[in-house]
């Protein structure tokens, strides 16, 4: 390479460096802005007054940076109102909020509950702070900070907090002592929750204590300090405030168990007055019912109340009615046809909801049909039948008690209220709670509907298919309960509201155990359930037995017929059923095959005769709830032009953010 050409060459590559040095000189101009654009917090300066009596007036002056990434309408400050004793329970702390200031003036300011503590909003919704350098001064007063030991008083103080989402380049704290008291040992800390790092140090001045950091503090990280003072240096709390402190500590048990005890005496009080069943007396079999009632209200005063929407009760009264000879059954498979027979109706006196179905089906050619096509009408004739014989006998055989129940859910309601409102639960803790709560609610309620099922005369079989369901479901819901409160148990014990889950839960089960035993037969009712009980043992009782009860009539077609309506009434058609087969084969040969019943027109299914006659009376009011027709939804919508959409039509919610 000749001379001239290298010197070219170190100029070019001087001219290139020149050039990359102006680039990366430009890159660092531009990215300056974008540097100092960040939203941190410059200054965080914490002036705090301690009092003899140990409150504290503490003022936070927080400087920070907006750019309308976080900071909109501004910041909010978290404060905890609850430290942890040496026994390691939960005590609240007092907190009064006196003002807040955004660069030298008043500025609005809101607050709201947290998990722990108070969260205070500095700023408006509808204002939106200008981007820069924003100085907010939060000033509060609080007391029970003070920690008092054998030796010494202590002030255990941490003054950022641990939970900002924004850097702090710098953090100061200064303490003013009372009057005399000064400080026998310091120490500080910093870094994130648990950390013992030590860059800060502390001062004495001519204002107080002087606590600063030497390094700037991260996001989630603080500076914390504690001031060692003489025994008594800070007055103890008086008694009144000790006292005053221990109520508020134990406001949660108080609330709840006061409710619970309080619930329990209402339920009870209300249970004694209104809801103990009059005494039983001797049930013996029988072969009527009670002072002659109708198959309908059997099936009412049996179920306390009707059983199957009082479909079971209409089939027993058409039935009823058929053996009488008012109206005949006609089976058409798809259908079912109740048609008049035209026989007068003379003198004889018919109870509450026979007459409303003779009214559609008593006269001569007059038919009700039980089909989907005629679903709206027996619905109506349905509703007219249940009323009829509400109407009449309503509150005469059994009181449900429904206004004593109602005023104990609403009391249990009230006292849960002030518990989760003016008690100190934490969400996450009432959320714990709920669990197991509703697991037994729904343990408890299929529980008791089994045990309701098998008090309806089911057949043997079914019994005890219900036994076996009611045991699995037993078994696995207490499983799944006993899970979850295991699983449950360690979070609750560690928060100390292990006794909490006691008081809401005996709450609610008070509810489902009185909503099941506050309703009460009335001493007529009483009366009738035993002779009830009396004509279900005799329908059910095996043929020997029946022939050996004293003064019972003799099996015969007609003795048959005139009990069916109450057996299916009762649930026990099938039972009875064949007690009157084992009869007609003991009486004479093929006479099973033979009989064929006035009331009834139509091809029985193929198989014995008990489940012939017992099958179709106990597929009557299946049938029958089989033709009503659906309710219509709760709400319409229009989607025009197929333009509709899940979720469409009414109100809908959702949002977030502040």
């Amino acid at each position: 390479m000749t001379e001239r050409a290298a010197e070219a060459a170190a100029g070019g590559t001087g001219m290139g460096r020149r050039f990359f040095g102006f680039c990366f000189a430009l890159l660092l101009m531009l990215a300056a802005p974008a540097a100092f654009a960040a939203e941190v917090i410059d200054s965080f300066a914490s002036d705090i007054a301690l009092e003899k009596r140990g409150a504290m007036t503490v003022t936070e002056t927080i400087t920070v940076n907006a750019e309308g990434n976080q900071i909109n309408h501004g910041i909010f400050r978290d404060f905890p109102l609850y430290f942890t004793d040496a026994s390691g329970r939960r005590r609240s702390v007092d907190f009064d909020m006196v003002s807040v200031k955004r660069d030298g003036a008043d500025e609005p300011w809101h607050t709201e509950s947290i998990s722990g503590g108070i969260r205070i909003y500095a700023g408006s919704a509808d204002v939106t702070v200008t981007p820069g350098r924003h100085q907010y001064a939060f000033t509060y007063r609080t007391n029970r900070q003070i920690r008092y030991f054998d030796d010494h008083d202590e002030l255990y103080w941490n003054v950022t907090g641990n939970g900002w989402i924004f850097p702090i380049r710098s953090a100061t704290a200064t303490v003013k002592l009372p009057p005399g008291v000064g400080a026998t040992d310091t120490i500080f800390f910093t870094g994130p929750e648990g950390a013992t790092g030590k860059n800060a140090r502390v001062s004495e001045t001519g204002a107080g204590l002087v606590f600063s950091t030497t390094e700037p503090l991260g996001a989630r990280e603080g500076l914390t300090f504690s001031i060692k003072m003489a025994k008594g240096a800070i007055d103890p709390p008086s008694a009144d405030m000790e006292s005053s402190w221990w109520l508020k500590d134990n406001r949660n048990y108080f609330i709840g168990f006061g409710g619970l005890f309080l619930v329990f005496a209402y339920y009870t009080r209300s249970w004694l007055k209104v809801g103990r069943d009059p005494a039983r007396g001797v049930v013996v079999p029988r072969w009527d019912a009670p002072d002659g009632i109708s198959p309908a209200l059997v099936n009412y005063i049996d179920n306390k109340g009707f059983s199957g929407e009082g479909w079971t009760a209409l089939s027993a009264t058409a039935l009823n009615l058929a053996v009488r000879g008012y109206v005949k059954l006609e089976d058409l498979k798809n259908s079912i046809v109740i048609r008049g027979t035209g026989k007068p109706l003379g003198k004889e006196k018919f109870q509450a909801g026979e007459t409303e179905l003779l009214k559609v089906a008593g006269g001569t050619g007059s038919t009700l049909t039980i089909d989907k096509a005629n679903g709206e009408r027996v619905k109506s004739v349905g509703q007219a039948f249940r009323s009829a014989i509400e109407k009449e006998h309503r509150g005469k055989y059994y009181n449900s008690n429904l206004g004593y129940t109602s005023g104990g859910i609403a009391l249990s309601a009230a006292a849960l209220v002030v518990l989760f409102v003016y008690g100190s639960l934490e969400p996450d803790t009432i959320a714990l709670m709920l669990i197991p709560i509703a697991i037994s609610v729904f343990v408890a309620v299929f529980v008791a509907g089994f045990v309701r099922s098998l008090h309806r005369g089911k057949s043997l079989f079914g019994k005890i298919l219900a036994i076996i369901a009611t045991a699995i479901g037993v078994f696995v819901g207490i499983s799944i309960l006993a899970t979850v409160v295991l699983a449950l148990a360690s979070s609750l014990m560690e928060l100390h509201e292990t006794p909490m889950l006691f008081a809401v839960g005996g709450i609610v089960l008070l509810n489902i155990l009185y909503v099941f035993i506050m309703g009460a037969p009335t001493p007529l009712g009483a009366k009738m359930m035993d002779g009830i009980d009396g004509l279900r043992q005799y329908l059910t009782l095996a043929e020997k037995d029946r022939m050996n009860t004293a003064g019972a009539p003799d099996m015969s077609p007609q003795h048959f017929e005139t009990l069916l309506p109450y057996a299916v009434a009762l649930g026990v058609e099938k039972p009875w059923s064949r007690a009157f087969e084992t009869w007609l084969a003991a009486a004479a040969a093929g006479a099973a095959a033979a009989y064929a019943p006035a009331w009834y027109s139509g091809n029985f299914n193929s198989g014995s005769f008990s489940d012939r006659i017992g099958g179709f009376s106990s597929s009557m009011a299946s049938t029958i709830a089989s033709t009503i027709p659906s309710p219509p939804p709760s709400s319409s919508s229009s989607g025009f032009s197929g333009g509709g959409s899940s979720g469409g039509g009414g109100g809908g919610g959702g949002g977030g953010g502040w």
